[in-house]
């Protein structure tokens, strides 16, 4: 299952690796179209009219990895699922080996880098967050492994009968726990393509700490603990200072102060509560993950 957007410069590189990689296997591809514009679906909807086991699902708009890789979960069909990307930095030769440990009893066959020619600052940040999910997430830590992984059929519809709006899908299938192995690889940079932007990488990290860790609002309700505390340590001492006095402001001036930072305090609760609040609302209101606007396959196109 491949999510695209915006990939159709690689698109036929992929093809070709995957046949080359996969020759000699049943598959069927599943492309997930999330509103490109360059031409991607229309070149993969080419495929699917003309050769069997070629899928595109095309959404009706850009919706989010996240939800296109969701999408692209519902429609596969296979005992084995693997989810990768189309922008050729997960190697599709890697794949026979992860159907070897799936065949040996493995649930999940999960690709954790042990290196990568990506740039310096995405290194730094990948490293940094996964070091915080592995000491702040209620998931079990698997080293930095990103979306491309194997999932057996059950693991597939355990993660598709999760109603979670808010998506982090590599966090949801470690969670569905069952057996789960890694498999060590070095990651290759981008050749072309739209990638993650650096607001949406860390728009997704919110919502994967806001998905499995109650953190936030400990520290929270900590802090303002700590504040609290203060406050009153500080009142105290101002007290004992004007009663000897050591001090000549006028404690409306200190009232103030105090007043202005423990209201900071609450709005930046209120803030970390609001986030959650949302995530609840969106839950309530039972939209729909995606809408697709045609789905393509062996030959036929549905609407």
């Amino acid at each position: 299952m491949i999510p695209v957007l915006d990939e159709k410069d690689t698109l036929p590189d992929l093809r070709e690796r995957l046949r080359g990689a996969l020759s000699g296997v049943e598959v069927e591809l599943v492309f997930v179209d999330d509103g490109s514009t360059d031409g991607s679906a229309e070149l993969i909807a080419g495929w699917a009219r003309t050769e069997p086991g070629i899928v595109l699902v095309r959404l009706s708009r850009n919706f989010g990895m996240e939800i296109a890789m969701s999408a692209g979960v519902d429609h596969a069909s296979g005992d084995h699922v693997v989810l990768m990307h189309a922008d050729l930095q997960d190697p599709p030769e890697l794949i026979p080996d992860m159907l070897a440990k799936a065949h040996a009893g493995a649930d999940v066959v999960y690709a954790r880098r042990i290196g990568s020619d990506e740039s310096r600052v995405k290194r730094v940040l990948a490293t940094a967050f996964y070091a915080l999910m592995r000491r702040l997430a209620r998931v079990p830590y698997q080293g930095q492994a990103g979306d491309f992984r194997l999932m057996s059929r059950r693991v597939v519809e355990t993660v598709r009968a999760m109603p979670e709006r808010r998506r982090f899908l590599r966090g949801m299938v470690a969670w569905v726990g069952f057996e789960q192995v890694p498999i060590d690889y070095r990651r290759a940079g981008r050749r072309s393509g739209r990638g993650a932007s650096y607001p949406d990488l860390i728009r997704l990290a919110g919502e994967a700490f806001a998905s499995f860790s109650d953190v936030p609002l400990g520290l929270a309700t900590f802090f303002g603990l700590l504040v609290a505390i203060l406050s009153a340590t500080g009142a105290l001492v101002l007290a004992l200072l004007a009663a000897i006095g050591a001090v000549n402001a006028s404690i409306s001036v200190w009232i103030l102060v105090t007043l202005l930072f423990l209201g900071g305090v609450q709005l930046i609760s209120v803030g970390i509560l609001g986030r959650y609040m949302a995530r609840v609302h969106e839950q309530v209101l039972r939209r729909p993950l995606y809408v697709t606007s045609e789905v393509v396959r062996s030959g036929q196109a549905q609407d």
